[in-house]
This record gives C-alpha cells, structure tokens and sequence, in this order.
C-alpha cells in the first residue's frame, strides 16, 4: 500500500476509470471508421442484407482477412450488428445514415480521418511540448485531401442551400455579377461552387500552399471553369484595395502566421459596402465554457496537434481552432468590421458563421 498516496473514494473513482475505458475503445473505433471509410466498407455495406466477411470482401474488393477483423472491430463497438453464430454482418440503416458517403453532410466518417492523421505526428509534437516551435503544413500527409473532403461535407454541399440565404440578397447579386473572393482557399472547392452556379461573377481564390493551389487549378480547368482564377498567395499578405463586394473564409483564419493582418487585408480589400462571410469553429475563448460542447475535446485535439502548430511553425500566432467567437469578435472589431452577425446552422455542431460589414 501507497502510505504517501492520497486516500481516494472508490466509488466515486469507479465511473471515471469507467470513463477512461470507453475513451480508449472510442479512440481505437476511430482509427476503424477512418479504414472503413476510405476503404469504401461502409458503403457497400450499407443497405445490403446480413452478409459474411468473405462476400463483403469480394464487393469491395478488399482482403478478407482484414475484412474479418475489422467487422470483428465494428461489431464489438456496436456498430455492425451480428447475431452469435451466424458470422453475418449487417450495418443497420441507423447507424449508415451517420457513416456513408451519401450521409453528407453528417458523415461522421470523414472528420475520422483527422486522427490518424494527427497521430503520425506524435512524436514531433512532443518535441514541440519540450522544445517550442511547430510543425509544417507538410509534416501532414493527406492533409489536403482530408479538409477537400471535410470541405465538401461541411461547406459545398450547404453552400447554395443555407450559406447564401444567410445574407439577404445576396444569391441575385451573385447571379447579376459581383467580384468574389476566397482567403485560405484550400483545394477550392466552396468556391468553384460559387463559379458554377454564379457565372456572371467573378471569383479568385488564394492560399498559401502550392499544392493546394494546384489542385484547385486542375479540377477549375476539369470543369470548364473561366471566372475563377487561383493564387499563390499568403492570407495576410493581400495587396488589394476595395476591389471585392464579398470576401469569404472558410475555417481558414484561426490557423494563419498573422491572422489580425490577413483580416486587415480583407477589410482594405472590401468595397466600402462590401461584405465578409467567416466560417470557424463554434466555441468559446474560455476552455471552461467550451465543457458541454459536443465535439470540444476533438477540436481542441485537432487545434493542438495542426492548426496551433502549423502557425507557431513560422513563428505565427498559433491562435489554435479553439480562439473562440469572443475572440473572433475582437479581432474582427480591430481591423474595421463594426457591424457583425454570428450565425448557427441546425446540422452543424462544428462551425459558427459570421456575417461583417464595414459599416
């Protein structure tokens, strides 16, 4: 027996030990609905009847092992439903509408992929606890292609149905022509929708990454696209002045080297009746506040291990996902926005919208 050790209650422990457990199978269930995501599992499983490991890999055109095993996985979690014995495996359509691609936007698979992602970078971070400093943009692999797709969930497909209607007005100015831009455009997929559905505006997309940029410049000329244009450009670096109606940013400013510059830029680069639409993460600048948010922990998880570090990397301010709406205000407030609306959408736990005006 411990004699210096603290005198504990049991009965009080026993729930968070409980706790701890389920955290540990809840991690280890990620990294398994990342697989069955991008291994296509979970949509072909999806509406099919009670079926065996072997047939589920010949669908997908996976190996049956390590089929095997991961229905193993699923049904121990609770997610694939099998009766003992039987050695068939059924996704109940319940449980399908919050896993498949065709689920957007509330797949919950596709924000999975953070964390094993997050997790290749482990080591470094721990680096970075005892050391300072951060990690690149290029320290994450498949970075690009998992905020594409988080994008794509999150942002494209509520776009034209529940973004645009935020503004009043705003769908026939597009439709009549008006000068847009994109900051921290990523792979540019919120604003080639904008493109396609808009023709008589005008679009530009900017984002710091080359790779980035090239993907987005490949898929706008795949489309056919000839009123957007994409640049190699650092958000807080903007030269523009009073050339845009609207300016938009799509969960991009929380993780910049400068973000109070790149929202100056902004505002000098709005017509003076000109808007600025944000979307970031919903939260609060005090962590106390943020305990009964339902994805806190993940997105400070996320702000830790990516966008925190990626700013401090360049010596930035490492806001991190987490700055807050509070903080957001401020920030918006110093570099001109008197006039600012924050918006909830019903199906998104993950993101405020802010609506902000010169004047």
């Amino acid at each position: 027996m411990c004699s210096s050790c603290p005198t504990i209650d049991a009965p009080a422990a026993a729930p968070f030990a409980e706790r701890l457990t389920g955290i540990l199978n809840g991690g280890a269930l990620s990294l398994m609905i990342s697989v069955g995501h991008r291994t296509g599992l979970f949509d072909t499983l999806a509406g099919r009847a009670p079926t065996n490991s072997a047939d589920l890999a010949a669908a997908a055109g996976l190996n049956e092992r390590y089929v095997r095993e991961w229905l193993g996985a699923m049904t121990a979690g609770g997610i694939v439903h099998s009766a003992v014995g039987s050695g068939l495996f059924a996704l109940p359509d319940e449980h399908a509408a919050f896993l498949t691609r065709a689920a957007t936007p509330g797949n919950m698979a596709v924000p999975a992929q953070f964390l094993p992602m997050l997790a290749r970078v482990e080591d470094p971070i721990v680096d970075c606890f005892r050391d300072g400093g951060g990690l690149p943009y290029e320290a994450f692999p498949r970075f690009h292609e998992i905020m594409a797709e988080e994008s794509e969930q999150t942002v494209v497909s509520v776009l034209l149905s529940h973004v645009i209607p935020l503004v009043p007005g705003l769908a026939d100015a597009l439709r009549a022509g008006r000068e847009v831009a994109d900051v921290g455009c990523g792979s540019g997929l919120a604003l080639m929708q904008l493109a396609t559905s808009f023709p008589a505006s005008r679009f530009t997309g900017y984002d710091a990454s080359q790779e980035a940029i090239a993907r987005a410049r490949e898929s706008a000329q795949r489309r056919g696209l000839s009123n957007v244009r994409f640049v190699v450009q650092d958000a807080a670096t903007l030269v523009d002045e009073q050339r845009f109606d609207l300016v938009t940013a799509f969960d991009a400013v929380h993780d910049q080297v400068d973000p109070a510059a790149m929202l100056s830029g902004i505002r000098r680069a709005l017509k003076p009746d000109g808007l600025f639409l944000m979307q970031d993460i919903e939260g609060h600048s005090d962590p106390a506040r943020n305990t009964e948010h339902p994805l806190g922990p993940f997105l400070y998880t996320i702000s830790c291990m990516h966008c925190m570090t990626v700013s401090l990397a360049k010596g930035g301010a490492g806001l991190g996902a987490m700055w807050g709406v509070d903080t957001a205000e401020a920030m918006l407030r110093d570099a001109g926005f008197v006039d600012q609306h924050v918006h909830r959408l019903e199906h998104d736990a993950m993101n405020a919208w802010t609506v902000a005006r010169v004047s």
